[in-house]
């Protein structure tokens, strides 16, 4: 059985029985088999949308019966509604069951709103936003980005990662108003040449414009589902004569599936001073183990450079959480998979650089994960700073729950407690990033109700973790993907997954997390070269 919502017959009409993918010859069960999978269960629901169906199950995702949680449970051990009766698959997303849509008005002014006082002083947790699955979309995987004006981007993922979502993910804004917040539908992803799923957040360009990438859509290639895309949307030249704002989408680039890449997944677009844009795709390169690419202006277009794709062995396997830049412009970024570590999923992932030579880019592995202290399956990226290299995994350590490490010239690790309910990556799926308080992130499924948690790292050799707001599972939300953004105020916001009052994610804020910041001494001896 695979889940009370929708049932057997749902599981078999799809191809979505629960079994166990067998490793190919490598060890690794390899990205491009999961999205093989993905990429049959879409062309299905495309079919089927045509003629007016609308249940679609992504491979491996948790399916969960519709819910609404109209109250925070008590103080203690809590029934797990979300994971009765569920059989569980290895996959990296999570599939949202059918549930009963709100309706949405176009713009949502909350002068209402859940506050949530955590246990450290003065410290609030806030939901500015419940997601409908009406016309704001459901499911938020990324994180939030904010403007020189303290606006909130997002992006929810749609149809892609929810069945009976009528949209193929949306893009939105958040505005204050006041001691409120105003959401407005900024684009509605169609699941065409536009797109399908956007996973990752969306960057603000210094001339307004937002953008980000689909893991699917985009055209016809990848047996007709798309591959993913880049895409740019531009605001309207004056104010719109209706909320819906009159954004426009430019699709920068279309993957192929072939060398070219495909399915771009969590990982953030970065840009350098020339204005070339970076990324990851988690399949697709000459070996489908994913590759890194380089987009540059050209003849009133773009041109996709591939900068490396990876064999699927040593050097890696999948690389999900996208790059970042160091000074010198080397890159650095993490592979799911590969890697000479022996995982329970496969080979345990590395930690990578990428260095410029010549016309093209020389790897180094950083650090092969070995599945045991040090965690494996890193998700996310990497991010640098204080501390030096940081990086989360999202399994494995000391506990079982994955692990937040300091790469320098030794590795300094914190192992998250995990959970009883077998999820496959309870841990961070996302990158850590450098915040007021230091390195903060979430957890997908820890935390004291293992539905995830907000937290933030300290000291060095005694590197250890704060939390700071643990999900019920109810109001607040459930299994944050999202990485934290930080206001000039050392506001925090996020996104979870799922949740909220109608059980398909939300968007919140805490306040006041600088009061439980622990001094961090210590960090200044942690950043030291490779």
């Amino acid at each position: 059985m695979l889940s009370p919502c929708g049932g057997d017959s749902d599981a078999r009409r799809y191809g979505m029985q629960a079994s166990t993918l067998s490793p190919d010859s490598r060890g690794n069960i390899t990205i491009s088999r999961y999205v093989d999978t993905v990429v049959k269960r879409w062309q299905r629901y495309a079919g089927d949308q045509a003629l007016g169906t609308s249940t679609f199950l992504l491979p491996g995702i948790r399916v969960r019966s519709s819910f609404v949680q109209v109250s925070v449970p008590p103080h203690g051990k809590e029934a797990k509604p979300m994971h009765g009766k569920k059989q569980f698959r290895n996959s990296l997303f999570q599939v949202i069951s059918r549930a009963a849509a709100a309706v949405l008005a176009i713009v949502v002014l909350f002068s209402l709103m859940l506050i949530l006082t955590q246990s450290a002083p003065a410290q609030t947790f806030t939901v500015l936003h419940n997601f409908t699955g009406g016309l704001d979309g459901r499911n938020p995987y990324a994180g939030l980005t904010m403007d020189a004006a303290g606006n909130l981007y997002g992006t929810t993922c749609g149809a892609v990662c929810a069945t009976g979502e009528s949209n193929a993910g949306t893009v939105f804004r958040l505005s204050k108003r006041g001691p409120s917040w105003l959401f407005i539908p900024l684009y509605t992803i169609r699941g065409g040449n536009d797109g399908a799923g956007p996973a990752a957040r969306v960057i603000v360009e210094p001339n307004g414009s937002l953008s980000g990438t689909t893991m699917y859509g985009g055209g016809s290639g990848c047996g007709g589902s798309g591959c993913g895309t880049v895409f740019n949307l531009k605001p309207p030249p004056s104010v719109p004569p209706n909320v819906f704002g009159a954004w426009t989408e430019t699709v920068l680039y279309s993957f192929q599936g072939g060398s070219d890449g495909a399915y771009p997944g969590f990982g953030d677009l970065v840009f350098d001073p020339s204005g070339n844009i970076y990324g990851t795709t988690g399949n697709g390169g000459n070996a489908n183990a994913g590759m890194v690419f380089q987009l540059t202006p050209s003849g009133g277009g773009w041109r996709e450079n591939v900068l490396y794709t990876f064999t699927g062995g040593y050097d890696g396997n999948g690389p999900l959480g996208g790059v970042i830049l160091g000074s010198a412009g080397n890159l650095y970024g993490t592979t799911f998979q590969g890697g000479d570590g022996s995982c329970l999923y496969g080979p345990c992932g590395t930690v990578f650089e990428l260095t410029p030579s010549g016309s093209g880019y020389i790897e180094t592995v950083l650090h092969n994960f070995q599945g045991g202290s040090d965690g494996s399956n890193p998700i996310g990226g990497v991010a640098q700073g204080n501390y030096g290299t940081i990086g989360t995994t999202s399994i494995g350590g000391t506990n079982g729950g994955g692990t937040a490490f300091i790469l320098n010239s030794q590795m300094f690790l914190y192992s998250f407690p995990g959970n009883n309910y077998n999820l496959p990556w309870p841990g961070p799926w996302s990158n850590l990033v450098y915040g007021a308080i230091g390195p903060s992130g979430t957890t997908y499924a820890d935390g004291a109700h293992q539905y995830g948690s907000v937290f933030y790292m300290y000291g060095c050799a005694g590197w250890d973790a704060v939390t700071l707001h643990d999900f019920t599972g109810g109001l607040d939300g459930a299994y944050p993907v999202s990485s934290l953004l930080f206001d000039a105020n050392g506001n925090i916001f996020g996104t979870t997954s799922e949740g909220g009052a109608y059980g398909f994610g939300v968007v919140f804020e805490i306040t006041g997390a600088q009061d439980s910041q622990i001094g961090s001494a210590e960090s200044s001896t942690c950043a030291k070269d490779h």
